[in-house]
């Protein structure tokens, strides 16, 4: 799909605000707010836009605590990956998870209350597939956090 400045434009004000009204994103793109809203619908059937979702406070929801489990496995099976997958989409505390090159086979990053919440997750995790190491380590800052993606790629013309 080939998107031109006002479609990236849009794209960086709804990733700031998605609750921004259609009035205010058509002014500040220098549209009306009719073909402002039918590029909004050409990027939503396109995929570009995904989701448009609330972004709450961790610390606020009591899971101010988050923790990269490196993840190693010695069964490289579809089967142990299916069970793998199942068991991480089943745990609410891991938010992500990717299968990654290199020594560790999959990292996840997972949000707690503290070490002891941790620790529940960690034995949810190992009595639901068998791994071969599990390592964690515990963020003890967050110097930077977005959800929004760079929209002003070259490759985007």
């Amino acid at each position: 799909m080939g998107m031109d400045i006002i479609d990236r434009k849009l794209l960086e004000l709804l990733q700031d605000d998605a609750t921004m009204p259609i009035a205010e994103l058509a002014q500040r793109v220098n549209l009306s707010q009719t073909p402002c809203w039918k590029r909004l619908q050409r990027l939503k059937e396109a995929g570009v836009i995904r989701a448009q979702v609330a972004l709450c406070d961790a610390r606020k929801l009591g899971v101010g605590t988050t923790v990269f489990v490196a993840v190693r496995t010695n069964q490289h099976t579809e089967a142990w990956a299916q069970t793998f997958t199942r068991a991480v989409q089943a745990i609410p505390e891991v938010v992500e998870v990717y299968r990654m090159s290199g020594e560790t086979d999959y990292l996840l990053r997972v949000v707690v209350s503290d070490i002891g919440d941790y620790d529940r997750v960690y034995k949810l995790l190992i009595a639901a597939v068998p791994l071969y190491d599990v390592s964690s380590s515990f963020a003890m800052e967050q110097i930077k956090y977005s959800t929004a993606l760079p929209v002003r790629s070259s490759t985007l013309t």
